[in-house]
Order: structure tokens, then C-alpha cells, then sequence
């Protein structure tokens, strides 16, 4: 099963995707700041790291900055409703894929199963 570290400062948000890819077949582990999912990443394997670019304390783009130098199996994708710091997020980490809020939770889904391919499909990570 694909594992996935949501790091959302909103809470509603953050509980919306985290059901959102649990109904889809997905493990979840769900965090509201960065520095709330530093020692998950220190202490377990994560498939994918989801994370809201502008959050307090530790921002997505250092977290995803400290995951692929603890963690660089860990997949990362960038959620945003800021257009500038997309550009940020993109040439900071230049391997994430971002998406721009507003967006449905069909295309997050698709993203994540276009990510994993048949490793989603079949249940294998």
C-alpha cells in the first residue's frame, strides 16, 4: 500500500484529503506543520510526502528540501494556492510535482495513481 505524509496547516483541508485518499486505497499519516512531520519522515518510509507550500514554523519547500536529503526514495508533491511560490517551489525542488488549489479531489487522486502507476493499482510500494 502507497504511504503518504499530508503535511496542511488547514484543518478542514487536511482532514478532506486525508479521508479523501483513504477511500481511495491509500495509508495516511496527517501532520499540520512541517516540524510536525520532520521526525515521521526521520523515523519511518513514506511513498509520497503531500505538503501545503506556506505553512507556519517550516514551509513545504524546506520540508521537502529536508526530505530528499533524509528520505530520497520519498516522492513529493506540492500543494498551493499561491502562483509565486509555485515558481519557488519549482525551481526548489525542481523533481515535485505541484498542484494549485482550487482543485478537485479527483485530480489529486489521479496525480498520486499517475505517480505510483501500478504499484497504486496493484497494491505494492
Amino acid at each position: 500500500m502507497v504511504r503518504i505524509l499530508l503535511a496542511e496547516d488547514d484543518d478542514s483541508m487536511r482532514t478532506y484529503l486525508a479521508r479523501a485518499l483513504e477511500k481511495s486505497g491509500y495509508e495516511v499519516v496527517a501532520v499540520a506543520t512541517g516540524t510536525q512531520a520532520v521526525p515521521h519522515i526521520e523515523s519511518d518510509r513514506f511513498d509520497l510526502l503531500l505538503t501545503d507550500i506556506v505553512m507556519p514554523e517550516m514551509d513545504g519547500i524546506e520540508l521537502a528540501q529536508h526530505t530528499a536529503n533524509v528520505a530520497p526514495q520519498t516522492r513529493i508533491m506540492f500543494i498551493t494556492g499561491f502562483a509565486a511560490v509555485t515558481l519557488k517551489a519549482g525551481k526548489a525542488v525542481p523533481q515535485a510535482k505541484v498542484l494549485s488549489k482550487p482543485f478537485h479531489l479527483r485530480d489529486l487522486v489521479l496525480e498520486v495513481e499517475r505517480m505510483f502507476g501500478s504499484e497504486t493499482l496493484t497494491g505494492l510500494s
